[in-house]
């Protein structure tokens, strides 16, 4: 599921798999003079097949590097724990597909190689790339990272719910009230039909759907000062407390399943009326046979503002200067333009190059996925989280506040007492409450 690059993992656990991972790492300058590299691309079914279809072509076309994509089955949910315990153990790959919300932490390690130098120098064409995407592959002012995928949130609606309830579709500039009121109408216990859906399993996949709302209040995941969150008073009570009644309301489906699976399965079962999802969730749409319209996301005010997910490929320091460059090199290739939209149809990403659309296969891309564009154009208007190693824990302090809010045993008020006593913790010296 493309929402899951959404999340996050556990960088303190890593050292409890350090051993599992001894010797898988891979990459070396070997006795030919080809520079082997290890490419850990974290993808499965049909993005890894044209993954391995590019390196196939890399290597043909660079016979002094050779590119390896064996990672001993590593997917992107559980890379970040194996690249750390590999880092520990010394063992680890020349490149990996990292989470955007993963990437300060791991840029705490000296492993990490900072392209400042390469997008200055022209190696990385830096300036083509998206601007959230580059927002998230940056780290206190350095770029730690090279984009590889990035997602936006928007509504997805069921044509055919709306119809039989007689409300319309949603319009461009669309507000939470209409919003809320229309999940209440689409509701239908006889039916068994509910309105929209949250996850409520308390971790970042519960947390990052309300960052739009409270941005859209003029709040922050981070005050400007850095010292304390940025979500307390009007922003974040205000977010909450739409969300509250929606689940009042009955309006709401709660998904405690992993990754939230069960929202997609829902909706194409009909039975869910509006899912605040991404551009991830659109093939699995088109194969349940679901007539879609997509929307932008709902506003508190004039600018509909929301969220996107960029992910990244991190390349990791081996001390040698020839595979750092070749890792480099590699990178570059990848994510060049005709490359990278072969990736990105295969991943499900939006563009994440500008000049991707000026090449020919790039209307093919959008007619694959009806509504593609929604998202892409949402775009514009999308920001990101900030890229700080305390970002998980104050996603965990957000999370832990909605879930108990959704199953009624707090308050809008408490749930943001408790989200913004445990981010405030987090920014804190100590990061103890």
């Amino acid at each position: 599921m493309r929402r899951a690059r959404l999340g996050f993992g556990a960088i303190a656990l890593v050292a409890l798999v350090a051993m599992v991972v001894s010797g898988c790492g891979g990459g070396s300058s070997s006795g030919s003079g080809t520079i082997e590299l290890s490419f850990w691309d974290g993808q499965t079914q049909r993005a890894h097949k044209v993954v391995e279809e590019l390196v196939e072509e890399f290597n043909k076309s660079h016979p002094k590097i050779h590119v390896s994509t064996n990672s001993g089955g590593v997917t992107s949910d559980t890379m970040l724990p194996k690249v750390t315990a590999g880092l520990q153990a010394g063992s680890y790959p020349d490149i990996a597909y990292i989470f955007g919300s993963d990437l300060a932490n791991l840029a705490k390690s000296e492993k990490l190689l900072d392209l400042t130098e390469a997008t200055e120098d022209g190696e990385l064409e830096w300036s083509k790339f998206d601007k959230v995407a580059r927002e998230t592959a940056t780290v206190e002012g350095k770029v730690r990272a090279v984009p590889s995928l990035v997602e936006s949130l928007g509504v997805v609606y069921n044509k055919k719910l709306f119809e039989e309830a007689g409300i319309p579709f949603p319009k461009e500039g669309w507000n939470w009230d209409e919003f809320r009121e229309d999940a209440i109408k689409l509701t239908n216990s006889s039916t068994g039909v509910v309105g929209t859906a949250w996850p409520a399993t308390g971790d970042e996949d519960t947390t990052w759907r309300i960052w739009p709302m409270v941005w859209q209040l003029g709040g922050e995941v981070v005050a400007p000062d850095g010292e304390k969150v940025g979500y307390e008073g009007e922003p974040g009570l205000k977010s909450l407390t739409l969300i509250d009644e929606l689940a009042k309301a009955h309006a709401l489906y709660l998904d405690t399943s992993a990754g939230s699976e069960r929202i997609n399965q829902v909706f194409n079962a009909g039975k869910l009326g509006m899912a605040m999802a991404g551009n991830w969730a659109l093939p699995e749409f088109i194969e349940g046979g679901v007539d879609y319209g997509v929307a932008e996301m709902p506003s508190f005010s004039s600018e509909p503002i929301t969220i996107a997910g960029p992910d990244v490929w991190a390349i990791f320091d081996h001390g040698d200067e020839e595979r750092s460059k070749a890792a480099i090199e590699f990178i570059a290739w990848f994510t060049a333009p005709k490359q990278n939209l072969r990736w990105d149809e295969a991943s499900g990403s939006l563009p994440t190059r500008t000049d991707v659309a000026e090449l020919p296969g790039y209307a093919a891309y959008l007619k694959r996925l009806p509504h593609l564009e929604s998202f892409i154009e949402n775009l514009k208007n999308a920001r990101v989280r900030p890229t700080i190693t305390q970002y998980p824990e104050i996603s965990k302090a957000m999370g832990k506040a909605v879930s108990e809010m959704l199953y009624a045993r707090s308050s809008p008020e408490e749930a943001l007492n408790g989200a913004v006593e445990g981010g405030n913790a987090a920014l804190s010296s100590t990061g103890v409450p």
